[in-house]
């Protein structure tokens, strides 16, 4: 079989070269981190960045903050959790995110349902051996599972694993490895079923910083659930926003971002009208709809969180990072606490045991600077208070760890 090649994205030719200086100010504007462009509610503060990076609870309140004039983490609990109008979904590389209605729509179609197949697939070679015919199976297991939950409306997976025999069969994770662990299938399912779009991570346990959630089933937290996307249409889509508030970029660094195939990449690219750029990483792809240079700002610093989308948002990242990755990135990749100033990283916080925000410039700076981000730093005393950040999902940064010793 002779396979077709992949089509060509639409461009036009190289429209002029766009340097550092010109992508970090428009950082400023698209993450909404400068003080004039900082948005009033935190579902605008999301679809800036297009969604939440939602692994640790504790970022994204943090990153939703960041980008909002005034506010406090109550804000953020009720877009969560009494509107409703953020949910958490299983999305891009098949990491928790958080979003908008919208933007969680094309993320399940574009890219959730991808992860969810593959979760499948390898759920069932778990149950291999373990019931018979594991495909069968696991889809009438979904619907026991479904039906639980529809009955008890919100849930613990623990909990769910009580209500049918078939919910508390026992699953090995990482056989033969050092750290191999034996699992309810409730656990499982419940992630593969939220990736398939069929139920939502609800209110946590505890307080907002907890990371064991209750479960719903999507139609009971949203009645009118997701909207429903053409999968080819939702990445084109997808892509679309993402360059409006990443772009300029390479292709490679959507590709990464939404942890596509280079076809599904090229295909999405494709159907959105954009031009080629020089960068100083390579040719690049921009919208042609942002050609226009955004108008000047005020300097503005920002303290942004661990796994902000900001520091996460680009593969290639030397152009706002520097030398820095070593210190301010974890060994497995997840960003630690960043200090922006222009669209710049120029160093990294933490908290200590106390409450201080403490930090470091990792590059020269003036005098403006440092009163923006001492100023930034008051600020995340005051959301805080008492509650102490942990590296969740990852791993302390080297300069995380020199800040707090």
């Amino acid at each position: 079989m002779v396979r077709e090649p992949a089509p060509d994205p639409k461009r036009s030719v190289i429209v002029r070269h766009i340097g550092t200086a010109a992508r970090r100010a428009r950082l400023g504007h698209r993450h909404r981190l400068a003080a004039e462009t900082r948005a009033a509610d935190p579902v605008t503060a999301a679809d800036a960045v297009v969604a939440l990076h939602g692994t640790d609870p504790t970022s994204v309140h943090l990153s939703a903050l960041a980008r909002m004039t005034g506010g406090d983490i109550s804000a953020i609990g009720d877009a969560l959790y009494t509107d409703r109008a953020l949910i958490r979904l299983l999305g891009m590389r098949r990491t928790v995110f958080v979003a908008s209605h919208s933007n969680a729509s094309l993320i399940q179609a574009g890219c959730s349902l991808g992860v969810a197949a593959r979760e499948r697939r390898k759920l069932e070679k778990m149950l291999d051996g373990v019931v018979p015919d594991p495909p069968t199976w696991l889809a009438e297991t979904g619907e026991v599972a479904l039906a639980a939950l529809r009955a008890r409306g919100e849930t613990t997976a623990a909990d769910l694993a009580t209500d049918h025999p078939r919910l508390s069969t026992q699953v090995v994770l990482s056989q033969g490895k050092d750290y191999e662990g034996r699992q309810n299938i409730a656990s499982r399912l419940l992630f593969l079923l939220a990736a398939e779009g069929h139920v939502v991570r609800a209110r946590p346990r505890g307080s907002w910083t907890s990371h064991q959630y209750r479960w719903s089933p999507l139609r009971s937290w949203l009645p009118d659930g997701l909207e429903d996307w053409d999968q080819p249409k939702a990445e084109a889509e997808l892509a679309r926003r993402w360059l409006h508030a990443f772009g300029p970029a390479l292709p490679d660094d959507l590709q990464w971002w939404t942890g596509w195939t280079k076809t599904q990449t090229r295909r999405a690219l494709s159907a959105v009208d954009i031009a080629e750029v020089e960068l100083d990483e390579g040719v690049g792809v921009l919208l042609t709809a942002d050609e226009d240079e955004p108008p000047a700002l005020e300097p503005w610093a920002a303290l942004l969180p661990a796994l902000d989308p900001t520091t996460m948002g680009w593969q290639r990242r030397d152009w706002y990072l520097g030398a820095h990755a070593t210190r301010l990135f974890d060994k497995f990749g997840n960003a630690g606490p960043t200090l922006w100033w222009n669209g710049q990283v120029v160093g990294g916080w933490a908290q200590r045991a106390d409450g201080e925000i403490v930090w470091r410039f990792l590059e020269d700076v003036d005098s403006a600077a440092e009163a923006a981000v001492a100023q930034a730093a008051e600020r995340w005393v005051s959301v805080l208070g008492d509650v102490r950040l942990s590296a969740r999902a990852r791993g302390r940064t080297a300069l995380e760890q020199e800040l707090i010793a």
